[in-house]
């Protein structure tokens, strides 16, 4: 069996524990692609897309926050939010962007209130993004 072991987690609980071959996440600093015998790795997580890649075929989810590590071969996703495209209520993602949009023209730039929507829009953004691809 070539990959890794992959564990997926947030504070609903286990979402995904099996074996992955290839792993793509936004994290702090960019994107990171963790592939069989990644070296031991910690970093925080952001908003954006994660791919999973195994042996049968690729999910794509919305995921922020967090923090991902590799230790011993094996791959630990623990994030504040992880959802799978087909999860995605598409709808309620779409409300969301444009409240945030909103928001955003109704707020100065720098105000805490601006920032918040700010973020709630790249989750959006992300769901919708995620969504895309089912």
């Amino acid at each position: 069996m070539n990959g890794f072991e992959l564990q997926i987690v947030t504070p609903d609980g286990l979402l995904y524990s099996g074996n992955a071959n290839k792993i793509i996440l936004r994290t702090s600093e960019g994107d990171v692609g963790i592939l069989p015998r990644h070296s031991d790795y910690v970093a925080p997580l952001s908003i954006g897309l994660a791919r999973v890649f195994t042996d049968n075929g690729e999910r794509t989810a919305a995921c922020s926050g967090g923090m991902v590590t590799v230790s011993g071969g094996v791959v630990r996703v623990v994030a504040s939010t992880f959802e799978w495209s087909e999860d995605i209520d598409v709808e309620r993602a779409k409300r969301a962007k444009e409240k945030a949009q909103s928001r955003l023209a109704d707020t100065k730039n720098g105000d805490f209130e601006h920032r918040l929507a700010e973020i709630k829009l790249k989750k959006s953004l992300a769901r919708l993004g995620a969504s895309e691809r089912k």
